[in-house]
């Protein structure tokens, strides 16, 4: 899989610090460990709330999903409001619905108070392909606005679609006006910023090799450790090998981007006419949007083997072409992969180990949203208003079956068997 260095985020990022590696023992109110878009956004609301805070990142700031994804920040959450329902009641699933479009205005607020340049642009469209999805795609539109008064739904017929994107791919689509995109890196790395400017202290290069779980918690890495009263595990997908409890909650998922060279505002524009993220109705999706230099950025093939088995840029520019034909003359000039963490069920899995001891994972594809808020629902509950987290320890999650070492293979048939249903 390709490096997050190979990707067009890390080729046009805004500069960023090196920061030293943790050496010693450092005493703080809260560890944080992750230095993703979670981890970031959840040391700035507890320095902002005048916490001592440490953050511990094993590579770079945005090394992980945060900084090498889609780039969609997507109303909701993957496994609908149905299955939230079903779960928790009306009024709890209710009250996630909220939360979620919090964390869509957060994004907004961040930008603007902290002056993150991050490309950041409202709209997104989710098309359908086959005559069920539109069908989907409708009762969706009816579900949130009768059920939660969501009113920023617009359901569009083919032509109408196609008066947006040219391509013939799809018979319907729903805009949504609060969703958005912005150039995922970029903005982690203006929280991080945001953080430290708040009084935080992030450490790089400096991989967690264990945690003791008391109180004090004792948070190892290779040269130092970090006395703390609260930690904070915000890893996701690359966390791992570090909690054995949590890993079998979680299934790292790989997905694929690659972006063309520059095409040009002129042609960008006739293949996107506006400036929106799209995303399909596909269990095994494809999504795609422009970038600020004129690019296509499309991605969505997902490995669910752990393995890049296939060549990653020829594979999506194939899909790519499916969309765009008219795209056959264009380069591919960068093409990258990285890890999403998604649960059994798509919920997300926000808890604590112990009651000093916090986890957000399982965002399952709706991370640069969600992960922002849980941050600041974290903050919040260290700081004795567990209300709004609680609402989420509600949510029981199941296992991934067959253990660590059976785990991958019995997804991939699972997964085999929706890209069929996905082709019916």
């Amino acid at each position: 899989m390709a490096a997050a260095e190979t990707s067009y985020y890390s080729h046009s990022a805004v500069p960023a610090p090196d920061r030293p590696a943790l050496a010693g023992q450092v005493d703080a109110d809260v560890c944080v460990i992750g230095g993703g878009i979670a981890g970031c956004s959840t040391a700035l609301h507890l320095a902002e709330r005048g916490y001592r805070v440490v953050l511990l990142e094993s590579q770079r700031i945005g090394y992980g999903a945060s900084g090498r994804s889609g780039g969609q920040a997507i109303t909701g959450y993957a496994c609908g409001q149905a299955k939230l329902e079903r779960q928790v009641g009306f009024e709890n699933a209710r009250r996630m619905w909220d939360i979620a479009l919090e964390g869509l205005q957060l994004i907004r607020e961040r930008v603007e108070r902290h002056a993150i340049d991050c490309d950041l642009h409202w709209g997104q469209l989710h098309v359908a392909i086959k005559e069920r999805q539109r069908t989907d795609l409708l009762a969706e539109r009816q579900e949130l606005a009768d059920r939660y008064g969501y009113q920023q739904l617009q359901f569009m017929e083919r032509a109408e679609v196609e008066s947006l994107l040219a391509t013939k791919q799809y018979c319907a689509g729903l805009h949504d006006a609060g969703s958005g995109h912005l150039h995922p890196l970029n903005y982690t790395r203006g929280l991080a910023r945001a953080a430290e400017a708040a009084g935080a202290h992030i450490f790089e290069q400096s991989a967690v090799t264990g945690l003791h779980i008391a109180d004090p918690a004792i948070v190892r890495t290779e040269r130092g450790n970090v006395r703390a009263r609260f930690v904070a595990l915000c890893c996701n997908a690359y966390g791992d090998p570090l909690i054995p409890a949590l890993r079998t909650r979680i299934m790292p998922v790989g997905t694929y981007i690659v972006a063309t060279e520059s095409l040009g505002q002129a042609r960008i524009e006739q293949l996107m006419q506006q400036n929106i993220g799209v995303t399909d109705s596909n269990f095994v999706l494809d999504y795609f949007r422009r970038s600020a230099d004129h690019r296509l950025l499309f991605g969505g093939r997902v490995s669910y083997s752990g393995r890049d088995a296939f060549d990653t840029a020829k594979a999506t520019q194939r899909r790519m072409l499916k969309v765009f034909p008219q795209l056959a003359d264009a380069r591919i000039e960068f093409a990258w992969g990285g890890y999403v963490d998604i649960t059994m069920s798509r919920a997300p899995d926000f808890n604590r180990l112990a009651s000093n001891v916090y986890y957000l994972q399982g965002f399952s594809g709706h991370g640069i949203a969600l992960t922002g808020i849980a941050g600041q629902l974290v903050a919040e509950s260290i700081a004795g208003q567990a209300e709004r987290f609680d609402v989420f320890t509600k949510l029981r999650h199941r296992k991934f079956p067959g253990g660590p070492a059976l785990r991958m293979p019995a997804l991939v048939l699972a997964m085999a068997w929706y890209r069929l249903r996905d082709l019916l």
